[in-house]
């Protein structure tokens, strides 16, 4: 579901950003609102709303939905994090040395192992 309304919000996204541009600027309509052909109009001299003002609204409204319903999905308690929920403490010291070898392990001399592992 969660992929699904990413997709979904990328999509409306590059659409919105592909239609503002599209849009010609509020200079271009500057003879209509000194009243050139603006009186004819039944919406006063800025005309209606054509197909780009529509298609804009309703990428707008489609990208607030998507954008609260992840916002919703994702601040529910319990949902999967990256951040470990919790830090292991940092070592202060260093490790301890280990013991010197004694001569006799040194020099090649057998070493008993555990007897009591071999016994059933």
């Amino acid at each position: 579901m969660t992929t699904f309304l990413i997709i979904l919000h990328v999509v409306v996204c590059l659409g919105l950003i592909a239609i503002v541009l599209l849009q010609g600027g509020k200079g271009a309509d500057m003879g209509a609102s000194f009243g050139a052909g603006g009186s004819q109009t039944v919406f006063g001299a800025a005309g209606g709303q054509d197909f780009m003002g529509k298609l804009t609204t309703a990428a707008a409204v489609i990208f607030m939905l998507t954008s609260l319903t992840l916002a919703y999905f994702y601040g529910q308690p319990g949902s999967t994090s990256i951040m470990p929920s919790t830090v292991a403490p940092a070592a202060t010291a260093p490790a301890a040395p280990a013991p010197a070898a004694t001569p006799a392990a040194s020099e090649g001399a057998p070493v008993q192992a555990d007897q009591g592992a071999e016994k059933k």
